[in-house]
């Protein structure tokens, strides 16, 4: 069986991914070793705000809206982060739990007539000049000219490609569960000498910007252990004996549902690209779980890297394109894996991790350090080094009212069907882009309102935006002193012969 692309994983980031390369109109296959949708644990708990702006670029967000629990979900070290004032239209978080984002993206994907082979492993591969032949564990060989690698933190398509892993070992680890308990715990967050554990349910609701749990049914149960824990699967006596040291009592905690172990590994890929291989979400960089926002640079991942592969697969652009991939979100990991750790940290409970956690609490109180890190933990604030020029050169483009000839149309909407925009905001009829008209939508239309950006506040309105499939901002009017059809060759290829 030939493909154009195959990707090794059907989790957030490989289910975003295919549903980019299907909306290009390119033939992908997803191969996944879950035998079905199902998985043990939680895992991921929600969306970032970004995250959610990239559904609404696809028309899917309300989908996943209409299932989660919108909150300020926002945080660092503890402190939550408002983001209420932002100017988006998702200026929230979505607490929703990954088995259902996984059920929603899934469902996407299909309508997209993507196939998806569950109880598929990738067990090797060899790449040429021309495309890679891919070995499954079940006998079979596919052949596609790109392989993606969304494959989890172990990620057999990484190792294969020889992609270092680069990073430290873990340093502390949690384990994780649902049980049924004969004692109530104190549900919440709590923290004492040995570190944070916590207990809740997977049943719950958000009144008032609190958590409130259903009564009675399993609980959930994360407590941090006195010791990095062994690299097998844990037990109940792992997890009793965890929560007598910490509680004082296991709560006579009995029929497990599931557990399982984190830790705060952090490693990165060095490169997120060898030839025909990519790699993407945890395969390219793994952290702690601290803000929430593995799933959420996964997806974004995706989103950066599924218009770019499928420009190159239709030869459209030189294969070089595929170097601004890493480019663009080699440092957006970095900075995560940064935060991370810095967060892991500040857990500590002795009294000067206290005083440094009080003292982070009252800075992030003040309004343009808030603004700063809640834009950096929602996404909002991610900037793609384009080169110099207007504000919004690499930062991804606000969703405006705008008017047309046609009535009035948002931004995102504009994006519904991955393909880029030209959008003239001066005189009609300014622009003529034909020769790129098979690729690029020019669209004429007014805004008279303010141009404001996360973070950075307003801005100077611009004559006109290019604006690519990921929603970023990769061309600027006036403002630029690259000109447009640079800018239209750089991203979208050569001009068509009129």
């Amino acid at each position: 069986m030939n493909a154009d692309v195959i990707i090794s994983g059907a989790g957030p980031t490989g289910l975003m991914l295919a549903g980019e390369l299907a909306l290009a109109g390119i033939d992908v296959v997803v191969v996944e070793r879950r035998s079905s949708q199902n998985f043990p644990g939680w895992r991921a708990g929600g969306l970032h705000s970004r995250t959610i702006e990239i559904f609404d670029q696809r028309g899917i967000a309300d989908r996943f809206l209409s299932k989660g629990q919108v909150a300020q979900v926002a945080g660092f070290a503890g402190t939550r982060l408002d983001i209420s004032d932002f100017p988006t239209r998702h200026n929230y978080g979505l607490g929703l739990r990954q088995k259902h984002i996984e059920r929603i993206l899934s469902g996407w994907v299909g309508e997209l007539a993507v196939p998806i082979y569950r109880g598929c492993e990738v067990i090797g591969f060899t790449q040429d000049d021309k495309g890679v032949d891919v070995e499954l564990g079940d006998g079979q060989l596919l052949r596609a000219k790109y392989l993606v690698g969304c494959d989890g933190g172990r990620s057999l398509v990484r190792k294969a490609a020889g992609i270092e892993f680069v990073g430290s070992d873990a340093t502390t680890s949690s384990l994780i569960g649902e049980v049924e308990m004969t004692e109530e715990p104190p549900l919440g967050v709590h923290r004492n000498a040995f570190g944070i554990h916590s207990f809740g349910k997977a049943e719950y609701e958000i009144r008032e910007g609190e958590v409130v749990y259903r009564e009675g049914g399993p609980v959930g149960v994360m407590v941090t252990e006195q010791h990095v824990g062994a690299a097998t699967e844990p037990t109940v006596r792992d997890l009793s004996e965890a929560l007598i040291a910490v509680c004082g009592t296991d709560y006579g905690m009995h029929s497990p549902i599931w557990i399982s172990r984190f830790t705060d590994m952090t490693r990165q890929a060095a490169t997120y690209r060898n030839g025909r291989i990519l790699i993407a979400g945890d395969a390219a960089h793994v952290h702690a779980p601290d803000g929430g926002q593995g799933l959420n640079v996964g997806v974004q991942d995706a989103v950066n890297l599924g218009w770019k592969l499928a420009r190159v697969v239709k030869q459209t652009v030189p294969e070089s394109l595929l170097d601004t991939y890493h480019a663009e979100r080699h440092p957006v990991a970095a900075r995560v894996l940064r935060n991370t750790m810095a967060a892991v940290a500040l857990r500590g409970a002795d009294d000067r991790t206290e005083a440094l956690r009080d003292v982070m609490s009252e800075l992030l109180g003040m309004d343009e350090p808030r603004r700063r890190f809640a834009a950096m933990m929602s996404g909002l604030g991610v900037h793609y080094d384009l080169g110099q020029g207007h504000p919004l050169l690499g930062r991804r483009m606000p969703d405006l009212d705008l008017v047309t000839a046609n009535g009035p149309v948002r931004v995102f909407t504009l994006l519904h069907s991955a393909r880029p925009v030209l959008l003239n905001l001066g005189e009609p009829r300014t622009f003529d882009i034909t020769q790129w008209a098979d690729r690029v939508q020019l669209i004429d239309a007014k805004y008279d309102g303010v141009w404001q950006l996360p973070a950075l506040g307003t801005v100077t309105a611009p004559s006109a935006v290019l604006i690519r499939p990921d929603g970023h901002v990769a061309w600027v009017g006036e403002h630029q002193s690259l000109n447009l059809a640079d800018a239209l060759i750089t991203w979208f290829g050569q001009a068509t012969a009129a």
